[in-house]
């Protein structure tokens, strides 16, 4: 069967958010197609565990990463300054998908790898220089389910809790990164390894 041979409705679901356009598509790939595309992308992607600095204090990022685009722009984030790859025939493959589903163009995609409950992504707004001002970012997921949290910088009533399943995709545009922050925060219960790639576009300072 091929990677990408599935055809299904996608149903497209605008979450209720003030100062924020976030839509969520649970089934973007069925099942079966999203689990042989996690099976490759875990073994085709170059990963690895950067340092990062926070409070002053240097630990190992809780999660593997990488960084994939048309050239060789770098992104920056955390004190972490990343050089892309070129994209791979399958996340180039993905990026078409997405970009014909939402009419967005994007350059790059950072690849995160979840191991288990212990991964994470803290709290943070994906507003670097890097992407321009009201970026817009395509979130797709493959393998094992994680809780993915929103809450707004100066509204505490707006907040949102969210599971992106396997083969789903979440996108956030217009200015939901000026006016929320999100985190896919640690959890005791038993996960599956998970697979995220966030498509966007990078600008050369």
């Amino acid at each position: 069967m091929d990677l990408f041979s599935s055809e299904m409705s996608r149903e497209l679901q605008r979450l209720p958010l003030k100062d924020a356009t976030v839509t969520y598509t649970r089934h973007f790939y069925p099942e079966e197609e999203a689990q042989k595309i996690y099976q490759t992308l875990l073994s085709e992607i170059k990963w690895q565990q950067d340092e990062i600095t926070l409070f002053g204090k240097t630990h190992l990022q809780p999660r593997l990463t990488a960084l994939y685009g048309e050239d060789m722009t770098p992104y920056s984030y955390s004190g972490i300054v990343m050089t892309p790859s070129i994209f791979s025939r399958t996340l180039k493959k993905i990026k078409d998908d997405i970009e014909a589903y939402t009419g967005e163009k994007f350059n790059a995609v950072l690849c995160n790898l979840y191991r288990d409950g212990k991964d994470s992504n803290g709290w943070h707004s994906d507003d670097e220089k890097e992407l321009g001002k009201n970026p817009f970012i395509a979130s797709i997921s493959f393998g094992g389910k994680r809780m993915f949290h929103l809450k707004h910088k100066h509204d505490t009533t707006e907040t949102l809790k969210l599971p992106l399943e396997n083969g789903s995709l979440l996108c956030m545009g217009a200015t939901t990164q000026a006016f929320y922050k999100h985190q896919v925060a640690k959890t005791k219960k038993p996960v599956s390894p998970r697979i995220n790639l966030t498509f966007r576009k990078l600008v050369a300072l």
